[in-house]
């Protein structure tokens, strides 16, 4: 009888690389108030919400139980469960304030240049030099910023 030198089969779903999490935080919500089936909003530093998808002002109760976990900047999304339940996943985020930044909704920052949603630009944004290698920045409200940094 010959040894099989081959490692057996490892279980499904237990080998190989784990993903990123996504998510910081997961909380569950009993708020019958609201009305959406879900919601998305951005929580800045100061505790304003930014409402991208949902029911306005009503998203109160959804920010406070993150917040029991997890301070601003965040952000969120939320699925109602049942009638009065919701499940709420959140993530930390950064902001910044760039009141240089050009118009637009994206700013694109690589070695090669700036893109200012997706067309090549000749401006210039000094808060965005030197952070990292590839800096993308979305607009949410104003001069405010979220921004994503990387390395190449």
């Amino acid at each position: 009888m010959q040894l099989d030198p081959r490692p057996p089969w490892q279980e499904a779903g237990i080998h190989g690389l784990p993903r990123p999490r996504e998510w910081d935080v997961t909380v569950s919500v009993e708020a019958p108030q609201l009305r959406a089936a879900e919601a998305s909003f951005v929580a800045l530093p100061d505790g304003t919400l930014l409402v991208e998808d949902g029911a306005g002002d009503l998203l109160e109760p959804l920010a406070e139980a993150v917040e029991r976990e997890l301070r601003p900047p965040y952000r969120a999304r939320a699925a109602r469960q049942s009638p009065t339940h919701w499940l709420v996943q959140a993530r930390r985020i950064e902001v910044l304030e760039l009141p240089e930044a050009p118009a637009g909704r994206t700013i694109e920052l690589t070695p090669d240049g700036l893109l200012v949603d997706g067309v090549a630009s000749s401006d210039r944004v000094v808060a965005l030099e030197g952070i990292a290698d590839v800096v993308h920045a979305e607009r949410l409200d104003g001069d405010l910023w979220e921004i994503w940094a990387g390395r190449l």
